[in-house]
């Protein structure tokens, strides 16, 4: 049983930030009801290529971006633009715990969705909203892209080659690092909201912003400024304090070498068959090799050119000089430590067959995170949700779906 297998959610959330937060609840046990629009669900349901493959590798209906927030979930289909899917889903919230949703400020309101109304057949619910801004502020009722919010909220600033270097511009992150960290924190204060309503009885509205999780995100980079008043600017894959502290090119990829002390800096040039570099008076010091790092840093680029990926870092490791390589996916998914951790899974899939996922990282000794449910076909689960929930017989839900509501 699963931490939270006491514990019904249901799910109005689509796309990335509010589905990585129902899924991590999923994941520790709790039972999350999905719901979808009738005949096209999700919008990350089409969000492809890449879809996954059945056993005659042909592609399903099944994307990738779909099928990595959505395990452990049961799908249902309700129209809630029209008054039956609205008192549907009232239903429905009145036997659970959570909500959670990520409509534009107000959107609910008019379909009597909101936490208003949902409190009035839930005293206890806890109803947790996700947007870009949050609901109070001038920028409310703007709607929410992770892209936007990671050039607002700063990160963007700080992320890509220094502002001196040919061709430079801000980046953003490889994934959608405000989605993402947003719905972690959601799930964070759903389960503080949880523990609250479980010693006192009281639900609550819980308020993320994708903006606000940015800024909070920036941790020290924030601080700095605030403390300083400096304007952090982007420095590349370098520490501004440490040298070397940063990627390099091999002969046949990239390495991050992290040389933190005068010790560790001697080791790496007397690998590399440069020890003389370690008694240069312009590197004797980490200071020194910070205020030099112009002249340095091309020497060791031309020194580490000189061996593979995989040689360095057997060098490395045996010299005490902390490193790692720049894995791509599959190099990922090949590592041994990754292979021994678990991390990637197969599940069975109704139309996938064997459905390959990531395995949640958290690592519980007594409640261990199972997959019980590979992501949902839609609408896979209305039947047995409308039955096992709202007790509908057979000739009722027929009459809805004739209707178009589920």
């Amino acid at each position: 049983m699963g931490s939270l297998s006491h514990i019904r959610v249901l799910d109005l959330s689509r796309v990335l930030a509010g589905p990585w937060c129902t899924q991590n609840l999923a994941d520790l046990g709790a039972d999350v009801i999905k719901v979808e629009k009738p005949g096209e669900g999700d919008d990350t349901r089409h969000w492809g290529p890449p879809f996954a493959k059945d056993a005659q590798g042909n592609d399903t209906a099944e994307s990738a971006y779909f099928i990595c927030i959505n395990r452990n979930k049961r799908s249902i289909t309700v129209d809630i633009s029209r008054p039956e899917g609205q008192d549907l889903v009232r239903q429905l919230a009145a036997e659970s715990d959570v909500v959670v949703e990520n409509y534009k400020v107000g959107q609910l309101a008019k379909y009597g969705l909101d936490y208003e109304s949902l409190k009035k057949v839930k005293p206890d619910l806890i109803y947790c909203s996700i947007t870009g801004f949050g609901q109070t502020g001038p920028y409310a009722h703007r709607p929410g892209y992770d892209y936007i919010v990671q050039g607002m909220g700063g990160f963007m600033s700080v992320t890509g080659e220094h502002a001196d270097f040919a061709g430079s511009s801000p980046q953003k992150a490889g994934v959608a690092i405000a989605d993402l960290f947003t719905g972690m924190y959601a799930s964070s204060a759903i389960l503080a909201a949880v523990i609250h309503r479980d010693r006192t009885g009281q639900g609550q509205y819980i308020d993320l912003a994708l903006l606000d999780t940015q800024i909070a995100m920036m941790a020290n980079i924030a601080s700095a400024h605030l403390c300083s008043e400096k304007i952090p600017q982007r420095i590349g894959n370098a520490s501004p304090i440490i040298v070397p502290y940063q990627t390099f090119p091999t002969s046949d990829g990239w390495i991050i070498v992290a040389a933190g002390n005068n010790s560790q800096f001697r080791h790496l040039v007397t690998v590399g068959g440069r020890a003389e570099l370690a008694d240069n008076p312009l590197y004797l010091e980490n200071p020194l090799r910070v205020q030099h790092r112009d002249t340095l840093i091309p020497l060791l680029e031309e020194m580490i050119l000189k061996k593979t990926k995989a040689e360095w870092i057997v060098l490395l490791e045996q010299a005490g000089v902390p490193c790692g390589p720049i894995n791509n996916m599959q190099e990922v998914f090949e590592n041994e430590q990754v292979q021994a951790r678990g991390v990637k899974l197969s599940v069975p899939h109704t139309s996938a067959g064997n459905m390959p996922l990531v395995a949640s990282p958290m690592h519980l000794s007594e409640t261990p995170v199972e997959v019980r449910l590979a992501p949902p076909t839609l609408g896979q689960h209305t039947n047995e949700i409308l039955q096992e929930r709202l007790h509908l017989d057979s000739n009722t839900i027929t009459v809805l779906r004739n209707q178009g509501i589920v």
